[in-house]
């Protein structure tokens, strides 16, 4: 990561530390003005669901608050695209398909979640397979160190043993551990070559029967590598030897983060000096898990529910809140999103129609929302482990003073967009400004749920000519013909809103 210092404002951001298990300033960071951060990101075996995107979503928000504060941000996600599963699922598919292939198809699936999602990309995206000289270079000097040992060929693992601070991260006893592999990595084959059980797997040899391009050439034998390897390898060669933030699920905690840490202290670097652990989504009240069956693919949720409704219902929770997925959560963020981005949307129209008015300031761009001052209230929130109800809770009063603006006998242009552009300011931070460009095509009804620019413009076609002969049946006080008309456009998904500016209509 650069050295190159800035001049940002002195950041006041504490965060919970599951290490420290404390809320701790954040500052200093290593670099002053620089903020790095490691996140574990995808394992590319299946489709992305929306636990999955728990992690993509809480960090994007401590992204934006960071950068709101004047920091530079170099975020690290990486991408696993090699492991057992992988290997499995791709062989085992009907027809089998090549093992790179199958990661390939499921990156970009987690990749167009993301963006759908409006999740910034990442400064880098790291493949495991990408950094292999890297990882062989970290075995060798934990090797060197005493703190790695060879099996049998392609094997190697880490002596837990040797390191007095193993556990220090999630408060455990080596003793008091029957493994430090996850369980889904564990072979009886790898268990059966350790000197120890509570040793991990650094490197595992190449078995019978799997592709020959799924491993790799090393001084100790053919394999390809642990699952926690590459994290320590590749969060060094994009940050250093230390950096500010690791964060990922807090199910990552053990044994995957305790290992990462493991490796990289052993190899003699600072390594992480915050860890920042999101908590999971529950359906039913049961983790978000493929094993469980109730898992909720992301593309499947997006072809029922707009894509800002689905972030506000996972993103406007505490990051280590646990979000309770529900039919009852989903309608509840509809109908916030439906309040913010209606409010707002009557905000441009009403100032846009006023001649002597700010025309265009409710529409103001990104890079004026964010040196516009936050209410107090909302930053000592955000500064304290990023606070969402109390940001939320300023949310809600922005929204009530907009409205407010807008209800008056004769709304004050100038008055209406200044509130509008408050409210557009704090949600600017938490990634669901409407008029934003993840969202500005459907809030101001520019595309289809298809994303269609010419199917949307036929439909517009066609409602505007049902809401003009609405408008003559209400001139002409033929209630129920005007009544009828919207009642045939909701039935087809098409929700009208009176102003005083006319009628509007977006897709429900």
């Amino acid at each position: 990561m650069s050295t190159e210092t800035t001049d940002a404002p002195a950041l006041a951001l504490r965060l919970y530390d599951s290490a420290a298990r404390d809320v701790v300033p954040l500052a200093p960071t290593v670099t002053p003005g620089v903020v790095g951060i490691y996140l574990c990101g995808a394992t590319v075996q299946g489709s992305p669901h929306i636990g999955h995107m728990r992690s993509g979503i809480a960090f994007d928000v401590l992204r934006r608050w960071l950068e709101r504060c004047g920091q530079k941000v170099v975020l690290i996600r990486n991408v696993t695209d090699i492991d057992d599963k992988i290997l499995a699922k791709s062989a085992a598919a009907e027809p089998p398909v090549q093992w790179w292939a199958w990661a390939q198809r499921f990156e970009r699936e987690f990749d167009a979640a993301y963006r759908a999602l409006g999740i910034a990309p990442p400064t880098y995206e790291p493949r495991a397979t990408g950094h292999i000289p890297e990882m062989i270079d970290l075995i060798s000097r934990l090797i060197d160190a005493g703190h790695a040992y060879v099996g049998s060929p392609g094997n190697v693992y880490f002596d837990v043993a040797s390191l007095p601070d193993y556990g220090s991260l999630t408060n455990q006893r080596p003793e008091d551990l029957a493994t430090t592999e996850d369980e889904a990595q564990i072979d009886a084959d790898v268990e059966a070559d350790k000197r120890s059980p509570r040793d991990f797997a650094l490197w595992k040899a190449a078995k019978p029967g799997e592709p020959d391009d799924a491993a790799w050439d090393t001084p100790w034998g053919r394999g390809r590598p642990g699952w926690h390897l590459e994290c320590s390898a590749m969060s060094r060669r994009y940050l250093g030897d230390e950096f500010d933030i690791h964060g990922g699920g807090i199910d990552l905690r053990f044994p995957h983060h305790e290992n990462e840490q493991a490796q990289s202290h052993g190899a003699g670097w600072g390594f992480a000096r915050h860890w920042v652990h999101n908590a999971w989504v529950t359906v039913k009240g049961e983790k978000m898990s493929k094993s469980l069956g109730n898992s909720l693919v992301v593309a499947e949720l997006l072809k029922a529910y707009p894509a800002p409704v689905l972030r506000l219902a996972l993103g406007a929770v505490h990051h280590r809140s646990t979000v309770e997925f529900s039919e009852e959560t989903l309608a509840d963020a509809a109908a916030l999103w439906e309040r913010l981005a209606g409010a707002i949307t009557r905000a441009l129209e009403l100032v846009l129609g006023e001649a002597a008015g700010p025309a265009g300031s409710v529409d103001a761009p990104a890079l004026e929302l964010r040196s516009r001052p936050l209410p107090g209230e909302f930053t000592a929130a955000m500064d304290e482990d990023l606070n969402l109800a109390g940001a939320m809770a300023c949310v809600h009063a922005a929204l009530k003073a907009l409205n407010a603006a807008l209800a008056a006998p004769t709304p004050e242009p100038t008055a209406v967009a200044a509130a509008a552009l408050d409210l557009r300011a704090m949600l600017d931070v938490l990634g669901l400004d409407p008029l934003s460009e993840p969202w500005r095509a459907g809030t101001l009804g520019s595309a289809g749920a298809d994303g269609s620019d010419a199917a949307m413009g036929a439909l517009d076609h066609l409602v505007t000519a049902l809401l003009d002969e609405r408008s003559a049946a209400r001139a002409a006080k033929d209630w129920a013909r005007a009544d009828a008309l919207r009642d045939q456009l909701a039935a087809a998904g098409v929700v009208v809103e009176d102003s005083a500016g006319g009628a509007r209509w977006h897709l429900a």
